[in-house]
């Protein structure tokens, strides 16, 4: 009971980034090209909605003070997995050398080479060996959401939304902006 109630809401966004899982396997062991296709578009989607998820902790910190570190690391596996799926689903759908054909293409590609070591080092461990060099190493985050819109924006999806969604927690993270609105929520207390 202890080990649910230190882990909850790791274990609550494992269980969300998870389930979407379910249906797209099954979809895509039902083969048929369209339900790859379709399968590497959702993909797309869920490592930018987890993406986006992830960069708003520390808004929602500076505005609400609420912050879970290990829930962050979680949303930031869960973007990294769904990162990987994406890609690994456009080298069987067009090859690897596809990926060096357009520039969208290789931004992507770019994102998600950048993550593999973010991936690799979230978890503890790595967190007490890295020690202040951990969250220089994190910052990468930025530049590779800066790709990832790029990336979709170049292909013309709905990227707009993402992009509102971090250019205002990126406005937040101002440091006027930010010592104003902690201020503000200490004085609401």
């Amino acid at each position: 009971m202890a080990f649910l109630k230190k882990n909850y809401g790791w274990i609550i966004v494992s269980i969300l980034a998870t389930l979407p899982l379910i249906p797209l396997l099954k979809m895509g062991l039902d083969g048929g090209k369209e339900n790859v296709d379709m399968l590497y578009h959702i993909s797309g989607e869920f490592a930018i909605r987890w993406m986006t998820a992830v960069l708003t902790c520390t808004p929602i910190f500076i505005l609400f003070g609420v912050n879970n570190l290990f829930v962050r690391q979680a949303m930031g596996i869960a973007t990294a997995v769904w990162s990987f799926i994406h890609f690994i689903l456009f080298v069987w759908i067009d090859g690897f050398l596809e990926t060096f054909t357009q520039f969208n293409y290789i931004a992507g590609f770019v994102a998600v080479l950048l993550l593999i070591p973010l991936f690799v080092t979230s978890n503890r461990k790595s967190m007490r060996f890295l020690k202040s060099n951990w969250k220089k190493l994190q910052s990468f985050t930025y530049f590779i959401i800066f790709l990832s819109l790029l990336h979709v924006a170049i292909l013309d999806k709905t990227w707009l939304i993402y992009a509102i969604v971090v250019g205002v927690g990126f406005v937040i993270r101002i440091p006027v902006a930010k010592k104003y609105l902690i201020n503000l929520r200490k004085k609401r207390k």
